[in-house]
């Protein structure tokens, strides 16, 4: 996990990123500078021009930064086994502005592991945002996608994003409303 708050950094090559929290697609220019805001989960959320962009983990050269290395699981893994890894993965998902987890967040409403016709897994996720408008939604659950996805043994990833029940505070693990003063 990467702790660099407030680091400067220069973009060492053109990368793909996202705007936060419009969601909106940019592209930022090498030789842009700004500030790593947040380093969590593998992906980046930096400040230029004024502005925050999330910027995946798989472009983490782009800031001078190596890339996480992918999940291991053992040959005899287990559903349960599986499962377990799949949430561990899901706790490195992080809200670009909020520096907590989506699971601590209280966002993933469910995981089951179920097999397909060949045998193979598939991760069944329902989750939420913290508001329905949000515009990093469809940026989160493709991160939860792209986490899980990489896990092996899964085959994929069907993430769904559902507001019902509605996201409150409460949903938050005690950790997450502490580190927030929601206490």
């Amino acid at each position: 996990m990467y702790r660099h708050e407030h680091e400067p950094v220069t973009l060492q090559r053109d990368v793909e990123a996202i705007m936060v929290p419009a969601g909106i697609p940019v592209t930022l220019r090498e030789g842009k500078t700004g500030f790593i805001t947040q380093a969590l989960g593998g992906s980046f959320t930096v400040y230029v021009e004024g502005n925050l962009f999330r910027i995946a983990g798989k472009d983490a050269q782009a800031l001078g930064k190596e890339a996480l290395v992918g999940p291991e699981l053992p040959p005899d893994a287990t559903d349960d086994d599986v499962k377990q890894l799949v949430w561990d993965q899901m706790r490195a998902c992080y809200d670009p502005e909020i520096p907590i987890n989506i699971v601590e967040l209280g966002l993933v409403y469910s995981c089951e592991i179920q097999r397909d016709e060949a045998g193979e897994r598939i991760a069944e996720i329902k989750m939420t945002l913290t508001a329905p408008g949000c515009g990093m939604g469809e940026v989160l659950v493709q991160d939860v996608k792209d986490k899980v996805e990489v896990i092996p043994t899964i085959k994929r990833a069907d993430v769904e994003l559902v507001f019902d029940p509605p996201w409150n505070q409460s949903m938050m693990s005690d950790a997450a409303r502490l580190q927030t003063g929601m206490m």
